[in-house]
């Protein structure tokens, strides 16, 4: 069987994800963070008092995983945790007024590699893309767990 792997959507998919995966760690190393905790700042900035369980959630991690990079983003002045006030086994996670430029300076790397990844498509394209990229997730997301392999219809 012949594939053309320069056309398969999964490869290709999997293949831009990658790479952008790849550019974005290059970014955070420069600015000495991992793409991990750029994400975790992100998340929380849009969704202060988050726990750490649910912070793992999002970003598909072990809760042990968050756990360390709290520790560090911790040490370096730019997350705190504070006991949650019904159950103190959990931990809230805010950050710090020294977390706002380095968020500046993620969203501002994150518009620059947006812009390169998107260079030379047009307008009407990238819509198209994210309307096309939106309909493949709700999809994905309405799934239900296959018992095994069979077609669906």
């Amino acid at each position: 069987m012949n594939q053309d792997f320069d056309r398969d959507m999964f490869v290709l998919l999997h293949d831009v994800a990658r790479l952008s995966r790849v550019e974005a760690d290059k970014r955070a190393r420069v600015m000495g963070m991992t793409r991990a905790q750029w994400g975790l700042l992100l998340r929380l900035a849009r969704n202060p008092g988050l726990s750490q369980k649910e912070v793992a959630d999002m970003l598909e991690v072990e809760p042990i995983s968050v756990a360390r990079l709290v520790d560090r983003l911790a040490a370096a002045g730019l997350v705190e945790r504070s006991a949650d006030e019904q159950d103190r086994r959990i931990w809230r996670l805010h950050l710090l007024p020294r977390a706002t430029a380095m968020l500046e300076e993620i969203t501002r790397q994150r518009e620059i590699l947006a812009a390169f990844i998107a260079e030379g498509i047009s307008d009407s394209t990238r819509e198209t893309i994210i309307a096309g990229l939106q309909r493949m997730k709700t999809n994905l997301l309405r799934a239900e767990p296959a018992p095994g392999l069979k077609e669906s219809t």
